[in-house]
């Protein structure tokens, strides 16, 4: 009975860690990539 507990313990606690809500990879702004303007040098050069 212990082990069934625990066991269900273990799932219970594993199942969002395994989960992984999201896509894998760092994250990617929308659109083409020659009209991305973020990430940039701030202040603006002149």
């Amino acid at each position: 009975m212990k082990r069934a507990v625990l066991t269900l313990l273990v799932l219970a606690l594993a199942a969002p860690i395994l989960a992984a809500c999201g896509r894998a990879g760092p994250p990617r702004p929308p659109g083409p990539p020659d009209q991305i303007t973020f990430p940039r040098v701030y202040p603006a050069p002149r």
